[in-house]
This record gives structure tokens, sequence and C-alpha cells, in this order.
């Protein structure tokens, strides 16, 4: 006997979904990236320098000023052959009356330049001026194969040449007309030939100032 199978169906479990909950912080959008306020471009600079460790105005000003007047390469010749150095020229000065001429020799073109340096240090002069920044008279000098001649022009602003006219610059004279009577075009004769005139000024106002000191009589003569 065939007995009937007989299929129940099972009673539908009924799915619960429970919705998502979600909270006011959720819901409101992210707070946009705060932006900095713009700099300015002066602003920036300013910031950039100090950085660097201070910018333009911090700078100390040298002593004196110089100018380079001439660099040249020298050989000396020894037994193994030659030996090459550096020669420099400068005039230094700061435009308030004094200057001096230097010249250096070394192998190398910075310690040719920094005993050129100290030499113009220990060979410069003071060159009294009158108010208008010129010299009281003509001035003439000899100096080797350089001859210069100096003479006052007022009005006419520095009139000058070659090395004469750095060496006048540096000194502060103005006003002045300088000419190179010789045909010499060496830099370094030009520029001490310059020195030994203005030395004459130098000297005059010495020998004046020792003048004007009163002598002590002797109570017993």
């Amino acid at each position: 006997m065939n007995d009937a199978v007989t299929k129940t169906k099972e009673p539908a479990v009924s799915e619960t979904v429970t919705p998502m909950v979600t909270t006011a912080a959720s819901q409101t959008p992210p707070a946009p990236h705060e932006r900095r306020p713009r700099r300015s471009r002066e602003q920036g600079q300013r910031e950039r320098r100090g950085k660097r460790g201070g910018g333009r105005d911090e700078r100390v000003r040298p002593e004196f000023d110089q100018k380079t007047l001439a660099v040249r390469r020298v050989a000396r010749v020894v037994a193994g052959g030659r030996r090459f150095n550096f020669s420099v020229l400068l005039v230094l000065g700061n435009r308030e009356g004094s200057v001096g001429v230097g010249l250096g020799k070394a192998a190398d073109t910075a310690l040719a330049m920094d005993k050129a340096n100290k030499r113009a240090k220990r060979e410069m002069i003071r060159v009294p001026r009158t108010k208008n920044r010129s010299i009281p008279h003509q001035l003439d000098a000899k100096y080797s194969s350089a001859l210069v001649v100096l003479r006052p022009a007022k009005g006419k602003g520095l009139v000058a040449g070659s090395a004469a006219r750095a060496v006048l610059e540096l000194a502060g004279i103005t006003d002045v007309n300088a000419k190179i009577l010789s045909g010499s075009k060496n830099k370094l004769n030009i520029a001490r030939a310059t020195i030994k005139a203005l030395q004459q000024l130098h000297n005059a106002n010495a020998t004046n100032g020792a003048a004007h000191i009163p002598q002590m009589r002797n109570p017993h003569s």
C-alpha cells in the first residue's frame, strides 16, 4: 500500500527590517576648510627675509668703499719653470677726505685683494677740503713717469679720467679738473701721482698749523 506523502509547507518567517537610525551629526555636511587670510606680497617677502636671517636693511655698511683698478696675472721664472701670481691694484676711501692706494700680490685673487686692502689702509692719508668739497688751489705732482695736475673748477663737478678719477671720487673731492700731462698709461703710477699731489695739501695744512703755535719766551734770556 502506497502511503501518500504529503508535503506540508512551512509557514514563511516574516523578516522584519529595522530602519537605520541616523543622528543629526551624521546628517550635517562636513565643515568647509577654513582659508587663511591672504597675505600681501610685501608680507611674504618680509617673512622670507626673516627666515634667511635678516634682509638687506640689516646689513652693516663697510667703513670704506673700494674700487679695483687692475687685476693682472704675473709670472716669476724659477729653476723648475714659471710660477704664476695675481697682482691687484685698488683704491680705498670713505668719501669724506680719507683715501689710500694699495697693491697686493698672491697666488689667489682673493688673497691678493686682501693684501691690497690692508696696504691701502696702512698708507691712507687725510685730505683737507674746502666747503664745496674741492681743493683750495692748483696742485701738480710727478711719480715715476706719470705727471698729474689738479685744478679747482667751481660748479663743474669732477672732470678726470683713469685712476685719478677713482682716487678723487673715493676721497670725496668734487669740482676739480684733473689732467694727466704725461703719456704714461700705468694706472699705479697715475694713482700714486694723484695721492702725492693731494699730500701737498695735508703737509701744507700741518705746516700752517705748526706755524700758528705760540712760542713761549724764556724768562732767563
